[in-house]
């Protein structure tokens, strides 16, 4: 079956936990239980697969054997869930705030790399920021990573990057996981930020290799290693060697599968086989996201369970319709959108993707085109330029069905 040998190898080397996707939920799992599982169903490893028997906690506190044959009883299936559930610790990953209940969010759908406003004097506009989160969250975004490439993250200073985070979790108040980038330009500040970030209450993280220094692969997967043992929170990992030049190729993913808490790849190498390469080898360890707005339609095709985009902090109807019609089969109707939406999400894959999609998000009614230095506001030819293709494609927006939004 699989992942029962990668789950028995993580146990024999006494990890501090193992986090893992039950039915599209995110769990942190004590090493006592080490659980396997994919989108459709999981099993009991505890050791042994055949009979497994596992020391549970009951509901009085006293310590209950229970023996499990996974293989032939579904009943007891169902009560190895149900036990599951009451003895691990669940991982929270959201909070359903308005009738005060837990409610565990998974990690797939559609995830703004969200914009940091700015005030004309550069200095840092969190009102306007979120409020911005609040319309994409209003449009049904599944989840929000602050502090990513299109967050100007390596333009802030290390005290403004947490206080945008906190500004940003204590306004979401777990309605969607919010992740936060680490982009750093040493792996001991790598570590400090991911600890600093876990205080705050972020629901995870989303690491890059290092900034300016181009690691090689030994390198690269020890900072990825140095920061996901800073802390216990769930990482995705960001791959992106077209803009940082390190590539962390589908052979380095698996030396990584043993670190628990990487859960997750934003993928934005801009080569779509990297998917199908990614399952081929490691089957569904990781959660797969696009991370190219341009190739996201062939990303879904090939697997990818979410989506880190950057337009739309300009277009998040549009982009939660094009997921909703994806995630549907309805390729026709998503055919149909991507081509309309092309133009647009072209502006992602510029060098100057920043100011190109403020400039959208300011176009759409959501804040200002303000950068911080070194990044300028567009001006002359290029700037006419990109609000043609803005203005062009509003004109001939297509209408949002009332059940999407």
């Amino acid at each position: 079956m699989p992942g029962v040998s990668r789950m028995r190898a993580l146990y024999e080397k006494d990890c501090k936990g193992i986090l893992c996707t039950v039915r599209e939920q995110i769990y942190c799992v004590p090493p006592a239980y080490c659980i396997a599982s994919t989108r459709d169903y999981f099993l009991c490893v505890c050791i042994w697969y055949n009979a497994a028997e596992s020391t549970l906690h009951g509901k009085d506190g006293r310590r209950e054997k229970r023996r499990f044959d996974l293989r032939r009883d579904t009943i007891c299936f169902q009560a190895v869930r149900r036990l599951f559930l009451k003895a691990c610790h669940v991982k929270q990953t959201a909070m359903n705030s308005t009738n005060g209940n837990n409610k565990l969010m998974s990690w797939h759908g559609v995830f703004p790399a969200a914009i940091t406003h700015f005030h004309s004097d550069q200095s840092l506009d969190l009102p306007a920021t979120l409020r911005h989160i609040d319309a994409m969250i209003t449009a049904g975004i599944h989840g929000l990573i602050m502090l990513g490439t299109v967050g100007e993250n390596c333009s802030l200073e290390y005290s403004e990057k947490l206080e945008v985070l906190k500004a940003a979790i204590d306004h979401v108040r777990g309605r969607i996981p919010v992740l936060s980038g680490v982009a750093e330009y040493t792996t001991s500040l790598a570590c400090r930020y991911a600890a600093d970030a876990e205080k705050l209450g972020a629901d995870g993280l989303m690491v890059l290799p290092p900034m300016v220094y181009k690691s090689d692969p030994r390198e690269t997967i020890q900072h990825f290693r140095s920061a996901a043992n800073a802390s216990s929170l769930p990482i995705m990992c960001y791959n992106n060697p077209v803009a940082y030049s390190t590539d962390i190729t589908p052979e380095m993913f698996a030396e990584l599968a043993d670190q628990p808490t990487l859960v997750a790849i934003k993928e934005s190498s801009e080569d779509v086989r990297r998917f199908t390469d990614l399952r081929n080898l490691l089957g569904d360890r990781y959660i797969l996201f696009a991370g190219v707005d341009d190739l996201v339609l062939e990303c879904l095709l090939l697997g990818a369970e979410g989506w880190v985009s950057g337009l739309v902090n300009a277009f998040p109807d549009e982009n939660r319709l094009l997921w909703d019609l994806a995630s549907a089969g309805q390729w026709v109707e998503a055919r149909e959108l991507y081509r309309w939406y092309m133009p647009l999400l072209h502006l992602d894959t510029h060098t100057k993707l920043v100011q190109y999609i403020k400039l959208a998000a300011a176009e759409c009614g959501f804040g200002s085109e303000l950068t911080r230095a070194p990044r300028l506001p567009l001006i002359g030819e290029e700037r006419e330029r990109i609000l043609g293709v803005l203005r062009r494609s509003i004109a001939v927006r297509p209408s949002i069905p009332a059940r999407a939004l």
